[in-house]
């Protein structure tokens, strides 16, 4: 048996044919991005993006300086540390083969827990051009229910007393901003990667609600120098498993310590506002574009709310993998009902978009046996998604008096799954920053149904309209009790 071989720069050349490796000299690479949150999701896109543009063109002044912000993030730092910033990415393709790429566009890192003062130094560096974010849903500090930003968070409290120790993705920046501001070094571009309508705006919103109470001379600064576009991202990025890892070893006898897997497709629309200059990104498939509203909107609502549906449905039923519920005839059937009777007829003109195809094409996405993502995944953290992915629908549909029953069902299941237990009897955890208050309002809901609805940070004044919450009630009410399946073959039947 073949042994494996680790992955660094010295060992590329030692790797077998069937990986594909830089063929770009790292060491000639220039940073001109730092990236907050070295996740997954940035592993299989934007460094994907942007190792192309240096593989295929040659174009080396693209390179990436990742930040860890969080101490979560100490054990991805010390891997990429251990891989010379080296990782692979695994494009599971439809018919089950492995396209297996070594990235190297990551070509430094900061752990910002151990060296804050050279975050904020790299950050104001004039090499650096852009500041991209990929800090989930939640890290934006808005309050869901208000839209506000939110300074009784703890860490943001600390950032204000402590502006030179920050702990979050605003006081970095505000210092940062505040060096190049000082120094005469000249703007940036910060580019939101984040899964938020109008991402980019609300990446300046929160930034400038933090600044104007944390650094008010900087507001005007900021406003001149400081570009925030929006932008849809998509590609569907599973957690890494050890399997994953695993297979990488036995296929490619590669010895990755975390690899990233992903799907074939890929997509990434930008509104081109880039203070500084930016990498030519569209050669390798990036589209760049005046207005990105229609295409995020597209996307929240039919591709990431579809994941919640699948989520929730497959999380009653028992389903561990998103594959698994969107194989299911009956949630299949449910899930295209809800993308073609509720959430196309809210997004607008689309101009030469094909919106069937399109959502053919999740369905084939949502599908494919070979991604295995977790339906565990998909459900955390749902206080920050349902407010983005299927709210709108909702409120859009309430405004003109269209379909949303299979909307307010999904709502429903969820105040079902934050009782803890599947119908078949098993536990598991409900892992979202709103934990304590979602299991509490669903706890009180099998006595005052209309509890759940009543988190107003989630759902605003919903719970006030009676429409929606008759819908919602009579939902709950099938939901506690009959099987998940049972009633959605009912909806299937009664709405068509």
């Amino acid at each position: 048996m073949k042994t494996s071989i680790a992955l660094n720069q010295e060992n590329l050349s030692k790797l077998p044919a069937n990986v594909k490796v830089p063929s770009y000299n790292r060491d000639q690479v220039k940073t001109s991005i730092v990236h907050i949150g070295v996740g997954n999701f940035h592993r299989s896109h934007e460094a994907y993006y942007t190792n192309e543009l240096m593989e295929r063109y040659g174009v080396l002044d693209c390179g990436i300086c990742g930040i860890g912000l969080l101490d979560y993030d100490r054990r991805i730092y010390n891997i990429l540390k251990d891989q010379d910033g080296l990782y692979t990415l695994v494009i599971k393709e439809l018919d089950g083969s492995l396209n297996a790429r070594v990235i190297g566009s990551i070509v430094e890192f900061i752990f910002a827990p151990e060296n804050p003062i050279a975050v904020i130094e790299k950050m104001a560096n004039p090499d650096i051009k852009i500041i991209s974010l990929t800090i989930t849903e939640g890290g934006y500090n808005l309050n869901e229910g208000t839209g506000e930003f939110d300074f009784s968070n703890p860490v943001i409290v600390e950032d204000m007393k402590n502006p030179m120790s920050p702990k979050t993705v605003f006081g970095y920046l505000a210092q940062a901003l505040k060096l190049r501001m000082q120094r005469g070094t000249g703007g940036c571009t910060i580019q939101s990667c984040d899964n938020i309508q109008g991402n980019g705006d609300v990446a300046k919103k929160s930034l400038l609600n933090y600044v104007e109470k944390a650094e008010p001379e900087l507001m005007g600064w900021i406003e001149e120098n400081v570009s925030f576009p929006n932008a849809m991202v998509d590609r569907i990025t599973p957690v890494t498993v050890a399997t994953d890892i695993a297979n990488l070893q036995e296929e490619f006898l590669l010895d990755d310590q975390w690899p990233v897997v992903c799907e074939p497709f890929i997509q990434w629309v930008i509104e081109d506002d880039f203070k500084a200059g930016r990498p030519a990104w569209e050669k390798v498939g990036a589209q760049f574009v005046e207005n990105v509203v229609p295409f995020e909107n597209m996307k929240l609502r039919l591709l990431n709310a579809g994941h919640s549906v699948l989520g929730m449905l497959g999380a009653l039923h028992g389903y561990k993998t998103i594959d698994e519920a969107a194989r299911d005839e009956d949630f299949k059937t449910f899930l295209r009902a809800f993308m073609d009777a509720e959430a196309s007829a809210t997004l607008g003109n689309l101009g030469d978009i094909d919106l069937e195809k399109y959502k053919d094409s999740l369905i084939a996405r949502f599908q494919n046996i070979y991604i295995k993502d977790l339906i565990s995944r998909i459900c955390l953290e749902s206080s920050a998604k349902f407010p983005i992915f299927v709210l709108p629908t909702i409120k859009a549909q309430l405004k003109t008096g269209g379909s949303f029953a299979r909307a307010a069902f999904v709502v429903a299941a969820w105040c079902r799954y934050n009782d803890g237990q599947d119908e078949n009897g098993n536990t598991y955890p409900i892992e979202d920053a709103m934990s304590n208050e979602l299991i509490r309002a669903a706890a009180l809901s099998h006595q005052n149904p209309v509890r759940f609805l009543e988190i107003e940070q989630i759902f605003g004044d919903l719970a006030k309209n009676k429409t929606f919450v008759d819908a919602f009630l009579t939902s709950l009410n099938m939901l506690r009790t009959k099987k998940v399946k049972d009633c959605v073959k009912e909806l299937n039947t009664k709405l068509g």
